[in-house]
C-alpha cells in the first residue's frame, strides 16, 4: 500500500536530555564469541606462563587481554582504555571486575625487557603453527620484509632513517615474516630506524627455520620471498642448507653484469600482458663463483621512469621498460616466477590492516622494550583474529601461481561492523547471565554459526 508523506516524518521540538545512569548495557556484544574462542585456546593461562615474571595486581594475562580488547573495538591508544569503563562485555572478556588506568597498563608495559619479552614472542610462534598445523598445507610461503613505525624525537632507541616520504622523523623499523596463505605474522624483531633492511635478518631466518622444522619436520616445504636488501650470500647460503626455496629480487647494481647481460639480450620471452624475462645464469665472483640461477624481466611502460637509470648504458627504439631480476632455486618457470614474485605484495595489505585496525604504528611509551611488547601484542590480536575466521567464517580461495591468501579472509574493519561493534543488554534470567541482542535476521544467523562452529 502507499503510506503518507506525512506518516515518513518526525517532528524534534527540543533536544534529548542526556543521563548517565548505571547500566548492564554493552556497544561490543561480539566479544563474548571471540572471548569463547580464546577460551578454547586456553589463552589466559598460556598468557600466565608466558608473563609470569612481570608484576601487577590486576594479573599480567589480564592486562595483556585488557589490550586484545582494545585492538577489537577498534581503540588505538592508551587513553582509550577509560572510555571502556562501564562496558560489562569488555570487562567480562579481560576477566576483570574493573579496567586498569591507562596509566597503570603504560607502567605494566615499561616492565618488559628483551628476556621477558622472548615468551611473548614464543607464545605467537607456538599459536601461528597450530593454526597452520590445523590447516594441512602442502608448503608455506613466507615474505619477509621491514616495515617503518614512525616516531616521537624523544622515544629510545629511535633514530631516523630510510623512510622515503618522512626522511627526518625518527622511527622504528620491525623485521616482519608474514604467511602469504594466511595472513598470520609469524614472527616480528622491532629495530631502530636507522637500520639497513637487512640487519639481523640471517639470525632472524635461522631461528624462524629452526622453529618450523622443530614443529613441522621436512616434510613442509617452506619458500621465501624477499627484496633486493636481502639479496646477500649469508642469506642464500643459508637457505641453500636448510634445504628452503626463495625468489629473491637482485638489484641492478655495479658490480653485477645484469646491465650488460640485458643489454646483450636479443630475445626476450613474453610471460604476461606488457611483461616479457630472459633467463641466465649468473656468477658472481664477489662471492667466490657463486652460480645462481637469475630471471630479468622488462616490464613496458607508456613513459620514462625513475627505474629506467637501471639501464643507461643504452636506450631501447622500442618504448620504455622497467627492469627488474630475481634470483631463485624454485622450478618455476618465467611466467610463474613472475606471478610468484609478485605476490610478495600482497603483504602490504597486512600490513596497512596492521597499522590501520591493531594500531601496530602507535607508539604508547617512549621506552624501547615497552614499545616492542606492544608490538607483540599487536600481532598477537592479529594472528588470533585470522585463526578465529579459519575455524569460523573463512571459506577457501581458488588457488593462484600468486600464493597468496589460500582463504577469503574479512579485515578488521568489516569483523567490527558485522559482529563485535553489536549492542546488547547483559541481564540476568533463571539465574543466569543472558546478553540480548536487537533482533536482526542477519545478524542472528552469523552469530548462530560462528556459535555452532565454535562449539563443534
Amino acid at each position: 500500500m502507499r503510506l503518507s508523506v506525512a506518516s515518513l516524518r518526525r517532528v524534534v521540538k527540543r533536544d534529548l536530555t542526556i543521563q548517565f545512569v548505571p547500566q548492564a548495557l554493552t556497544s561490543y556484544g561480539g566479544l563474548e564469541l571471540l572471548r569463547r574462542y580464546l577460551s578454547r585456546l586456553n589463552l589466559v593461562e598460556r598468557l600466565r606462563h608466558a608473563l609470569a615474571s612481570l608484576g601487577t595486581d590486576y594479573g599480567s594475562a589480564r592486562l595483556a587481554l585488557v589490550l586484545l580488547a582494545l585492538f577489537y573495538v577498534g581503540a588505538r591508544r592508551l587513553e582509550h582504555v577509560r572510555y571502556l569503563g562501564g562496558d560489562p562485555l569488555v570487562a567480562r572478556f579481560c576477566g576483570l571486575a574493573r579496567l586498569p588506568t591507562p596509566r597503570t597498563v603504560a607502567n605494566w608495559l615499561r616492565q618488559f625487557t628483551q628476556e621477558t619479552l622472548a615468551p611473548l614472542v614464543a607464545l605467537n610462534r607456538d599459536l601461528v603453527t597450530e593454526a597452520l598445523a590445523r590447516l594441512e598445507l602442502p608448503r608455506l610461503t613466507i615474505d619477509v620484509d621491514g616495515s617503518v613505525v614512525r616516531t616521537g624525537a624523544t622515544v629510545g632507541w629511535a633514530f631516523r632513517g630510510f623512510n622515503p616520504h618522512h626522511r627526518k622523523e625518527p622511527s622504528y623499523y620491525p623485521l616482519v615474516a608474514h604467511v602469504a596463505q594466511t595472513g598470520h605474522i609469524l614472527r616480528l624483531k622491532n629495530r631502530p630506524g636507522n637500520v639497513h633492511d637487512s640487519k639481523q635478518a640471517l639470525a632472524f631466518l635461522r631461528e624462524l627455520i629452526d622453529d618450523l622444522r622443530a614443529r613441522f619436520g621436512r616434510r613442509l616445504l617452506l619458500e621465501f620471498r624477499m627484496d633486493a636488501a636481502f639479496f646477500q650470500r649469508g642469506i642464500l647460503r643459508l637457505l641453500t642448507a636448510r634445504d628452503c626455496g626463495f625468489a629473491i629480487k637482485v638489484g641492478y647494481w655495479s658490480w653485477l653484469p645484469l646491465k650488460q647481460v640485458a643489454a646483450a639480450c636479443q630475445r626476450w620471452h613474453p610471460v604476461a600482458p606488457g611483461v616479457a624475462g630472459h633467463e641466465t645464469e649468473l656468477v658472481i665472483p664477489q662471492w667466490n663463483d657463486v652460480c645462481l640461477r637469475v630471471v630479468l624481466y622488462r616490464k613496458q611502460v607508456a613513459h620514462e621512469t625513475r627505474k629506467n637509470f637501471q639501464l643507461d648504458l643504452f636506450t631501447p627504439d622500442d618504448g620504455h621498460y622497467e627492469y627488474s631480476a630475481v634470483a631463485t632455486n624454485l622450478p618455476l618457470g618465467l611466467a610463474a616466477l613472475w606471478a610468484f614474485a609478485c605476490g610478495r605484495g600482497a603483504q602490504e595489505k597486512t600490513f596497512a590492516e596492521l597499522k590501520g585496525e591493531f594500531g601496530l604504528d602507535v607508539v604508547p611509551t617512549k621506552h624501547y622494550a615497552a614499545n616492542s611488547a606492544w608490538q607483540q601484542l599487536s600481532i598477537l590480536a592479529h594472528n588470533l583474529m585470522r585463526s578465529f575466521q579459519l575455524e569460523t567464517l573463512a571459506e577457501p580461495k581458488p588457488r593462484s601461481w600468486k600464493r597468496t591468501y589460500a582463504y577469503l579472509f574479512r579485515s578488521m574493519r568489516t569483523l567490527r561492523f558485522l559482529l563485535i561493534a553489536r549492542a546488547g543488554r547483559l541481564t540476568r534470567l533463571g539465574g543466569r547471565n543472558v546478553l540480548r541482542l536487537t533482533t536482526n535476521p542477519a545478524t542472528e544467523s552469523l552469530y548462530e554459526q560462528i556459535a555452532h562452529r565454535l562449539a563443534a
